[in-house]
């Protein structure tokens, strides 16, 4: 089985690695201190568990997962029994209160190795961290093996496109995997109308409304873009202005 450890703290993972040399079944193909090279190494090396610190600087534990595809079996390691008792509500396979023992990690290990045929349901992981967030105050998109750290201040306006959005910020559009609808509901209710079944607004490039059709408008941004507004979405944009 291959195994990666996450970790800010070199101490931390020199011990996780110590008791890992006592299960010479586990390989650890990679450590990493910060969240980035997580990241690339989980989509790059496909581990089968995980060790995973979850306050680090950049991007937490629960960002991490967030942003990988790969089903990957995690047992968090952390010094905040807050963040860990939330971890195992959602199904993560086991936490390890900082500092633990090597009998408490060798019971979490065995545990953790019966349950790698079955999913670690991280979907329910990523879903957990985004309700935890809200709301959002940066949106992480992951392309290949990077990842984009995008503002929520930066974003023009966010545009549905089927399993996607697109999001529109300084000038550039990046695409992220997940529906409009979802998102909507992280973001800022206050900053961000949904103005149309294809636009999320932010309030604060909002120029001027022009009528457009009959029980439609359009919105037209300080650059000049124009977006169309439903009826629905003019109902929500008049309690803002």
């Amino acid at each position: 089985m291959k195994a990666i450890i996450v970790d800010d703290e070199q101490l931390a993972r020199q011990i996780v690695r110590e008791f890992l040399s006592h299960h010479p079944e586990i390989e650890i193909v990679a450590e990493c201190p910060n969240g980035f090279e997580a990241v690339k190494a989980i989509t790059e090396l496909k581990p089968d568990i995980l060790f995973l610190d979850i306050q680090m600087p950049k991007l937490s534990g629960f960002e991490v997962l967030e942003l990988i595809d790969h089903d990957v079996t995690v047992i968090f390691t952390t010094a905040y029994d807050e963040f860990a008792l939330k971890a195992f509500e959602v199904h993560a396979a086991d936490y390890l209160l900082k500092p633990f023992s090597r009998e408490r990690f060798d019971e979490a290990l065995e545990q953790t190795k019966k349950r790698i045929p079955d999913s670690t349901r991280l979907d329910a992981i990523a879903e957990e961290s985004a309700s935890r967030t809200k709301p959002l105050e940066r949106i992480l998109v992951r392309d290949g093996a990077k990842v984009h750290i995008i503002p929520i201040e930066s974003i023009d306006y966010i545009e549905a496109q089927d399993d996607y959005v697109s999001i529109k910020t300084e000038g550039k559009s990046i695409l992220k995997q997940a529906r409009l609808s979802a998102l909507e509901q992280q973001l800022d209710e206050k900053k961000f109308i949904r103005i149309h079944r294809s636009y999320i607004l932010n309030i604060e490039r909002l120029a001027k409304i022009e009528p457009y059709a009959k029980d439609s408008r359009v919105a037209i941004l300080a650059d000049g873009t124009r977006l169309q507004v439903s009826r629905a979405g003019y109902a929500r944009l008049k309690i803002h202005l």
